[in-house]
């Protein structure tokens, strides 16, 4: 037992330390250190160069309370009339997204004869941009005041409150509890939604002063017990953790949704850590060259089809030429939430893991280069003079929202 112990501390002091080591090195070169996680599980998982033993189970379950807090503190981002809002103006843009993105990977698993399931997994995995990615970008480029930028928040919120439907679909198909079984899981989950946002915004204000504390170990205490509780709940309904945690920061707004993102803010980057690791821990690098052709070709279409959504969208806001490359190209990256639907889904089909981790390396690395470059590409083909980005109204505001991304 002893014995025991004392290999779970040093395997777990030793991942620690690697990680701040790695997160320094993506930070000193401006880059994300998601690629760098899944690089380091994949060195110390199964088939990698030292493979970790006795904190295996430990990380496993760190990785699933990192799940939980990316989003809880995704949901903290939002109040229920943000959501509202954009679902009026920019639903459109929203259905455009998700067929232009979700059906090339749902075509690619069919393809592949990997069934129905893994085809609603792959087609998650390909849908949904890395937010925690572009809003670093978007911040690194000085571009938190431009036009595009609500354009792109808007697409970010829109996918985001997608998961609380996409999530519970899933979920019920990777349980096979049947067509009956899903639909009722869909009704749960549509229902559970609608109650929240009612809820938030009705009694956004009486619920958050519940919670508040003006101790930070007491508020900190009370939103995580809260957070993990809603969040088993949830998983006994079978509507997903996950969902259960990001309704629990819709809930939450004001100085309370403020005081828990600057609380959990550190132990969310700790534990999201620790889950890229633990997906790299469970997919044998061994795997990887084999669908290798398959994720990059995959990562490039669907890196065009982004850059067709972004521009889409800047279009129906009225953004000029200039800004709807900008926002395309802003949008290409993937990365914790497709490693998120491709974690959920490795038991259904093992080959998604490899293909998942090759897909979200190749783009979370393309995404801030098609990030800067695409809009003087489309001007160079186009022969159009530079256009100076213009401000949007609410730019005090944008910023705000962008630095708080997940």
């Amino acid at each position: 037992m002893h014995e025991n112990i004392t290999m779970l501390l040093i395997e777990l002091g030793a991942v620690i330390l690697a990680l701040g080591i790695l997160g320094r090195i993506a930070g000193r070169v401006g880059f994300s250190p998601i690629p760098l996680y899944l690089l380091a599980g994949l060195a110390f998982g199964h088939g990698g160069l030292l493979p970790l033993a006795a904190s295996e189970e430990f990380v496993a379950t760190g990785a699933e309370i990192g799940v939980i807090l990316l989003l809880l503190l995704l949901g903290l981002e939002y109040t229920a009339s943000d959501l509202v809002g954009t679902l009026k103006t920019q639903y459109l843009s929203g259905v455009v997204d998700f067929v232009l993105n979700a059906l090339p990977g749902a075509a690619v698993a069919l393809m592949l004869g990997w069934g129905p399931v893994a085809a609603v997994a792959l087609g998650g995995v390909t849908w949904i941009s890395s937010s925690g990615v572009i809003a670093k970008v978007v911040g690194d480029l000085g571009r938190l005041g431009n036009r595009e930028t609500p354009v792109i928040l808007g697409i970010l919120v829109l996918e985001d409150l997608s998961m609380a439907v996409y999530l519970p679909i899933l979920t019920a198909l990777l349980a096979g509890v049947g067509l009956a079984g899903g639909s009722v899981t869909l009704l749960i989950s549509l229902g559970t939604v609608s109650i929240v946002l009612f809820l938030a915004l009705r009694y956004g204000r009486v619920i958050s002063r519940a919670v508040s504390s003006d101790n930070p170990e007491m508020l900190l205490l009370v939103v995580l017990g809260l957070t993990l509780l809603v969040a088993g709940i949830a998983q006994q309904l079978q509507v997903s953790a996950a969902v259960g945690a990001f309704l629990v920061g819709i809930a939450l707004s004001g100085e309370v949704a403020h005081g828990a993102r600057n609380l959990l803010s550190p132990l969310r980057d700790l534990f999201a850590a620790v889950f890229f690791v633990f997906f790299g821990l469970s997919t044998d690098p061994r795997e990887i060259p084999p669908v290798l052709a398959i994720a990059f070709a995959l990562a490039v279409f669907t890196a065009l089809t982004k850059i067709a959504t972004g521009w889409y969208a800047a279009r129906r806001a009225g953004v000029k030429s200039a800004g709807r490359w900008r926002a395309g190209g802003t949008l290409v990256a993937r990365g914790e939430f497709s490693i998120v639907i491709a974690g959920l889904a490795v038991g259904v089909e093992p080959r998604l893991g490899p293909l998942a981790t090759a897909y979200v390396l190749i783009l979370v690395i393309l995404g801030p280069i098609a990030a800067r470059y695409t809009e003087p590409i489309a001007r160079r083909f186009s022969k159009q003079p530079p256009v100076a980005p213009i401000e949007a109204p609410a730019a005090e505001r944008i910023d705000d929202t962008a630095n708080t991304a997940r």
